[in-house]
Parts: structure tokens; C-alpha cells; sequence
């Protein structure tokens, strides 16, 4: 029998706090597993498959994602799919939009641009209700010094010391577009912090752990274990390998915008 296909665009949103990330994987909780299952009920039919723009990790969050999903046989009623889907998501993932695509649009490998960042505070232990958002930091830290360090990320370079665990396989050079420490005013609360930060980077592609291995690697600047020269180092080609072991949780990660380039 002839298989008609059908595709769409979904960009969702979601807390990662309470996920073990966003594949799906035996025995636990994953941001894809509740989708599919939200999906299979408002469908009442497993003809469909779900794929998406990338994977996050364990309690990584995302203001902006994206998600193809393709249905087989009977085509969707946009409206009426779309609000049974939110209604039946759990509260912590929430649909913003869906459209129509067509066979030649696949997710994976589209073009595209994604802007990372990592909220973080510090000096002071912050309000246990932060915790799903961001990481803390009791100590004092040289926010300057690391203000200036990030930018040493921006531009193209071997990433190697900034993958965990690469395989033969593993593609290590990169380029990073943007990558700054910025006063937090984006994401608030009351009970945040008077004050925080996040590191923003933006690019095509990254490793795995990159983000976090980056932040890691500015923390120990700001606390004064390493200098500038070391994390030069770890981005010069020429230089041995320097493995990097400091990775910052991933509950303080959020994938804040993906841009689809044309």
C-alpha cells in the first residue's frame, strides 16, 4: 500500500530540571518520550515519527526549539492538533507553533544557528528555587577577568580540550560566532539573585559538554586556579592535549534561540 507522508514544524519549549535530557532512553524520563506519548494520544495512532534539531542533555532547558515531526497516511487539522498537544503536555513543555513543511526540509540538516547560554550567580548561596535555572557560586570571582577571557572562545579553533570523551569520528575544529559574559536581565524572578550572569555563545555546532566545559574552564579563571595563558592553550592546535574535567552542571544550560538559515 502506498505510504502518503506528512510533515510539520513544531517549536516547543521546555524546563529540562526534571528530564534525563532530550533522547529517549530506557527506565527513564525524557523530554522526546513525553512528546512522543503526547503525540501517540492526541493521534490515537503510532504512524508518525519525531525528530529533532539537537539533543540536550540531562536538565538543560530551551526557551527555543525545534522539533519535524512526520505523519503518515492522514494529514493534520493544524488548530485542532495543536491545542489537544498542549493541553496533554506536561506543564513544563509547551508548543509555541507548528507548520507545514514538506519532504525536502529535514530538521537535522538544515542550516542553522544555535545561541546557547549558561545562567550563573555568585558570591552569596542563592534561593533553593533557583536551582532548575542556574548555577551558584558561594565564592568570589573576577567577573572582569572573565568577561575578557570569553571572548578568546570567538572564532574558529580545534575544540578538542572542550569535547568530552571524542571518538575517532569526532569532528573537534568548530567556529564560535559570539561568545560574552553579559549581566543577567534576561531571565528573572524574585527570587533570583540581586545579581547574576550569563555566558552567551552562539554557533553552527557544538561538541559535547562544550558549553559547560567553556563555563567550567572560566570559573576556574575567576577563582583564580588558572590564568588567561592556560586557556589559550587549551584552543592552541600546537599545544599537547589538555584534557578539561571541570564540567558545570547542566541545569544551569538553556538552548535560548535557534535561528534557520535560508
Amino acid at each position: 500500500m502506498f505510504r502518503k507522508r506528512y510533515y510539520y514544524l513544531i517549536q516547543l519549549q521546555y524546563l529540562g530540571f526534571r528530564y534525563h535530557g532530550w533522547q529517549k532512553q530506557p527506565n527513564v524520563n525524557t523530554l522526546q518520550r513525553m512528546v512522543e506519548r503526547t503525540i501517540n494520544y492526541v493521534l490515537e495512532t503510532k504512524d508518525f515519527k519525531v525528530l529533532a534539531a539537537g539533543r540536550t542533555d540531562a536538565k538543560v532547558s530551551a526557551n527555543e526549539a525545534y522539533v519535524e515531526l512526520f505523519v503518515d497516511h492522514n494529514p493534520l487539522i493544524l488548530k485542532d492538533f495543536f491545542e489537544l498537544f498542549n493541553q496533554n503536555l506536561p506543564q513544563d513543555i509547551r508548543g509555541i507553533s507548528i507548520q507545514e513543511t514538506n519532504e525536502h526540509f529535514n530538521i537535522i540538516q538544515h542550516p542553522k544557528i544555535k545561541e546557547y547560554i549558561y545562567l550563573f550567580s555568585f558570591g552569596k548561596k542563592f534561593h533553593p528555587f533557583s536551582a532548575p535555572f542556574m548555577y551558584n557560586v558561594m565564592e568570589d570571582l573576577d567577573i572582569d577577568s572573565m568577561i575578557k577571557a570569553a571572548k578568546l572562545f570567538e572564532g574558529k579553533h580545534n575544540f578538542r580540550s572542550y569535547c568530552h570523551r571524542p571518538n575517532e569520528k569526532t569532528v573537534l575544529h568548530g567556529e564560535i560566532i559570539a561568545c560574552e559574559i553579559i549581566k543577567n536581565t534576561l531571565y528573572t524572578a524574585s527570587f533570583f539573585p540581586e545579581t547574576s550572569y550569563f555566558l552567551k555563545v552562539k554557533g553552527e555546532g557544538f561538541k559535547r559538554n562544550q558549553i559547560r566545559l567553556m563555563m567550567g574552564v572560566l570559573l576556574d579563571l575567576g577563582k583564580g586556579k588558572i590564568d588567561v595563558n592556560f586557556i589559550k592553550k587549551t584552543l592552541n592546535p600546537n599545544e599537547e592535549e589538555i584534557i578539561l574535567e571541570h564540567i558545570v552542571p547542566g541545569s544551569g544550560l538553556i538552548l535560548n534561540a535557534v535561528q534557520l538559515k535560508d
